[in-house]
């Protein structure tokens, strides 16, 4: 019977030894993208603003986003407030013809969620969006369009659709609400 407890015993040691391994074999692979290149280093204030440009230039989607974007005021369902001067953003990986339209950005907010939207000219383009929170999105049409884009927010508390045009080069939303 010894024989038996002491094999039990071998195998579950060379389990623990197998998977605590095989852990810290994964973090060593995972560790090189966790710190990216700095190698353990720590980074100047220089290093750091040109790696955030670097992931800001990279980044798109639903989930993309950038942070130049104005902050809404969550009572105006209107979106932000209109300062009166367009927001012209462009992408530092190209340059832009001088003819081509400026691209203005603004975020637009109601119950049901926000969403950031652009204007280059006439055509149209969500950015990004998120539902607020007891809310899912439902649908969305990210563009770009000549006409509207739009993305609707369902919840427990009711429905929320944003439509966005641009008028004048500048991104228009309207809100319909459902209780």
């Amino acid at each position: 019977m010894p024989s038996r407890t002491f094999l039990a015993l071998a195998g579950w040691t060379a389990a623990a030894v197998a998977a605590t391994l095989t852990g810290l074999a994964a973090v060593e692979i995972i560790g090189d993208g966790i710190t990216g290149s700095s190698d353990g280093r720590t980074l100047s204030s220089a290093q750091v603003e040109q790696q955030l440009d670097a992931a800001k230039a990279s980044s798109s989607g639903p989930g993309g986003g950038s942070d130049t974007a104005t902050p809404t005021d969550p009572t105006d369902p209107t979106g932000t407030p209109d300062t009166g001067t367009p927001t012209p953003t462009s992408s530092p990986a190209t340059t832009a013809p001088a003819a081509t339209a400026p691209e203005v950005r603004k975020t637009f907010s109601a119950q049901g969620g926000t969403a950031i939207a652009t204007c280059r000219g006439t055509t149209v383009r969500l950015l990004s969006w998120a539902p607020a929170q007891g809310y899912g999105v439902k649908s969305a049409d990210r563009g770009p369009d000549d006409e509207h884009v739009e993305v609707r927010f369902e919840g427990t508390a009711g429905k929320a659709e944003l439509r966005v045009r641009c008028v004048d080069g500048r991104p228009t939303g309207s809100w319909k609400l459902d209780d």
